[in-house]
């Protein structure tokens, strides 16, 4: 089929859905308040640093019409409490910057997801430059379709379309714009069900729900067994935890772009590396699991969104002291012995990767991970991300593995052959060197689809963090990693561990300090993940 032009079919398709995406959003509203940002990362982010807000980044939030007429879907700027100029509005009927209009009217959920994303005062990224309105409809046959150049670098799309016959053309689509415009889509997976299109594309992030009462779409892809969703929010609807991923995006891209990750300020900002950070800052539900082939959890892709360790991995820089091996097809490819070490235990680099026809291609980063610690434990995760290529049905075959350099023993990998997207989680590792893996299969042309390769990868190693208690009846214990939370009880024996009754702790000098009531009758306390 040729993606190229919409046929009237596909038309028909689209423009039958927009009472179909309604269906899935419910009638609940956001989860709102300090809270939600305090769950995602962004309070204790504000905490440590200054001026993150979205600052000079283009977002657009393309709406579904409430109504059949396909009229209300538009953001009125004093419900977000920001100014009118900050608004352009777009559908079939045309174009306007100013409010109200005669394209639409506004919509209820355009202001709710409008909140999560950039509102003020509840929104992750309350500064962003512009917001590119458009009616949903529109912005897929108008925009995406055509591969309209000049929109909005970082896309938030609160809708879905329910037709999962649909769901190539979208991908192709979706996929064909990113590669060519280097635009983050982030996209709802639905309420129920599988995960469905535009979330589905492999170089956008689907977003799914986390909440007692969450109704949420549950992965892999129907088509070929891929993961999705890549990360999950606080909500009750994908509508509104898919807007709070977006807005961490765009805090994200204006640390990029201000040199917070470093002086390549390109290799920052590109979307493979904006997405493998978010998705290597998440925090893991207690239940989440992964396998080499399924990288993801079903239900929460790598986990929840925290923008602070997201960042914090953003400001390790850019680490490119890897070496390069090649081996024979489908050979072993153990540490080199190389003295070659990265620095620090958080970053990311931004590379290529390049295989033949009769070799496979090894990146190799090394790390010495301890502290002065005797016996510590760590654990690691680790985030690779590459695109679908314009106008290309299949993708090239990366991996990701971890090797111990002592006993060149495999810890973990991820493996799998669907995904462009490999992630690896892994408790209790012994200090030590290990080997951090991209790995690119060679062949030939019916094995490959290109000979080279461009990643992302985002990393951590990092120690259980120590719980202080001072003199003066204060915990203490480091703001990163995030997703911690100090649990008590008055009996060991019991096993009666309670995280109830706490304060929210107070964030000072990157640590997190939390005062105990003089009458506490707990004796004993700890850190326990995750802290939601």
């Amino acid at each position: 089929m040729d993606y190229g032009f919409v046929t009237e079919h596909m038309r028909r398709i689209w423009l039958s859905a927009r009472i179909l995406l309604l269906a899935l959003f419910g009638l609940v509203g956001p989860v709102h308040g300090a809270s939600t940002l305090e769950m995602i990362g962004v309070t204790a982010l504000r905490a440590v640093t200054t001026n993150l807000s979205g600052s000079g980044i283009r977002v657009a939030q393309p709406e579904a019409s409430l109504t059949l007429d396909n009229l209300t879907w538009e953001v009125n700027p004093p419900d977000v409490s920001q100014p009118a100029a900050l608004f352009t509005y777009g559908s079939e009927a045309g174009s306007t910057n100013t409010f109200p209009n005669a394209l639409g009217a506004d919509s209820w959920h355009a202001k709710d997801v409008a909140n999560n994303f950039y509102g003020l005062p509840s929104g992750v990224a309350t500064n962003v430059a512009q917001v590119d309105n458009y009616e949903a409809n529109y912005f897929i046959t108008g925009v995406v379709q055509t591969l309209r150049p000049g929109i909005a670098i970082l896309v938030n799309q609160s809708f879905v379309d329910s037709n999962t016959n649909a769901q190539s053309a979208y991908d192709t689509l979706y996929d064909n714009y990113a590669a060519q415009y280097k635009t983050l889509f982030v996209s709802g997976a639905g309420n129920g069900g599988p995960v469905l299109p535009p979330s589905t594309s492999y170089n956008g992030i689907s977003v799914a729900c986390y909440a007692p009462d969450a109704a949420s779409s549950i992965g892999p892809t129907l088509d070929n067994g891929r993961c999705k969703p890549d990360l999950t929010a606080p909500a009750s609807f994908t509508s509104f935890s898919t807007p709070l991923v977006s807005g961490a995006a765009a805090v994200l891209m204006q640390a990029a772009l201000r040199g917070d990750g470093g002086g390549d300020t390109n290799a920052a900002f590109d979307l493979r590396t904006i997405k493998a950070l978010l998705l290597n800052g998440a925090v893991k539900p207690a239940d989440w699991t992964n396998s080499s082939a399924s990288p993801l959890d079903a239900r929460y892709g790598a986990g929840m969104v925290n923008l602070l360790n997201s960042y914090q991995q953003l400001a390790g820089g850019r680490r490119s002291n890897y070496v390069s091996t090649t081996v024979s097809l489908n050979g072993a490819h153990p540490p080199t012995g190389a003295s070659n070490t990265i620095a620090v235990l958080s970053g990311w680099d931004y590379g290529t990767n390049t295989s033949s026809a009769s070799q496979d291609a090894i990146r190799h980063y090394y790390f010495n991970v301890s502290n002065s610690v005797a016996g510590a434990k760590f654990a690691v995760t680790a985030t690779l991300v590459w695109h679908r290529h314009q106008n290309k049905a299949a993708i090239n075959n990366l991996n990701l593995f971890l090797y111990n350099c002592a006993n060149s023993n495999l810890v973990t990998g991820s493996t799998s052959r669907v995904d462009n997207v490999e992630h690896i989680y892994q408790t209790n590792l012994v200090s030590g060197r290990y080997d951090l893996q991209v790995w690119k299969a060679g062949g030939n042309s019916g094995a490959i689809v290109t000979t080279s390769e461009a990643y992302a990868l985002a990393f951590a190693f990092w120690p259980q963090p120590t719980l202080v208690l001072t003199t003066n009846l204060m915990l203490t214990w480091p703001v990163y990693p995030a997703g911690f939370g100090v649990e008590m009880t008055a009996n060991l024996l019991a096993s009666a561990w309670s995280a109830t009754n706490f304060p929210p702790p107070v964030l000072t000098n990157s640590m997190n300090t939390l005062r105990l009531n003089a009458t506490n009758a707990s004796q004993f306390f700890r850190l326990q993940s995750p802290n939601f």
